[in-house]
């Protein structure tokens, strides 16, 4: 059952997964997962108060120019990433096995719609040679939560907005770091306002989620088709987290 409302409730304590939360975010050079490459990445600790407990940034040479447009939005540029990046294979390899410590050890790893940026990095491994994180787990997904709890909310559901919404801060969007531990922050709110619809353990609320984010990619594509974004025989992919 979805919440009758948006107000935290205090009889019900936060769930246990969002006292400890690993967080991921890529730059890259465009939103082709399949074919694009990372050029920041931000992996970190956030504990129960949202405070950093550990942190760590790459900066890749992706081996590619980086699109003007992509450069725009991150703020780096292909000049940059050559002159001060480290090869775009250990990059991935160091994050890859960050991400792999983390999810070994039952810890989950928020990331704002997270079907992108863990789908870039599998085929980014694949690429080059490193052995990808074919379904990580547990993984909490914001975007995918506030349009399951809050799913009737107007507007943007960027994390930009969706920061707002829950009183997160946001100092410099589309920088790694701060989008991940935005995202971080985001679950957190997103934990202590619905604990009491929430699944108790990480495991089972990324089950959920695999569901979630199908049905919100099937109600998505029945809009696009009706408003003519699409046409009739297409389909958004739903798969979650990896597609």
């Amino acid at each position: 059952m979805l919440p009758p409302h948006a107000e935290p409730l205090a009889l019900f304590d936060r769930p246990a997964w969002s006292e400890l939360v690993g967080v991921f975010d890529l730059e890259t050079t465009g939103v082709d997962v399949s074919r694009d490459r990372i050029v920041t990445a931000h992996v970190g600790l956030l504990d129960a108060s949202g405070a950093v407990v550990s942190a760590r940034d790459w900066l890749a040479d992706p081996g590619v120019d980086i699109p003007d447009g992509a450069a725009a939005i991150h703020g780096v540029s292909t000049a940059y990433a050559r002159a001060h990046g480290t090869s775009a294979s250990q990059v991935v390899a160091e994050v890859v096995a960050t991400l792999r410590g983390m999810l070994d050890n039952g810890i989950p790893v928020a990331a704002y719609n997270a079907a992108y940026d863990f789908s870039l990095l599998k085929h980014e491994a694949v690429r080059h040679g490193v052995t990808p994180i074919d379904d990580p787990s547990p993984i909490i997904d914001p975007l995918v939560l506030d349009k399951r709890y809050d799913r009737y909310r107007p507007g943007k559901r960027t994390l930009e907005v969706v920061a707002r919404h829950y009183a997160v801060r946001l100092d410099s969007a589309h920088e790694a770091a701060s989008d991940a531990v935005a995202a971080g922050r985001v679950a957190q709110a997103l934990a202590e306002r619905y604990a009491a619809w929430l699944p108790p353990t990480a495991h089972e609320l990324h089950t959920r989620q695999v569901g979630w984010a199908r049905a919100q990619a099937d109600s998505l594509t029945e809009y696009f088709v009706r408003i003519g974004r699409l046409d009739p025989d297409d389909h958004l992919d739903g798969t979650w987290p990896v597609r």
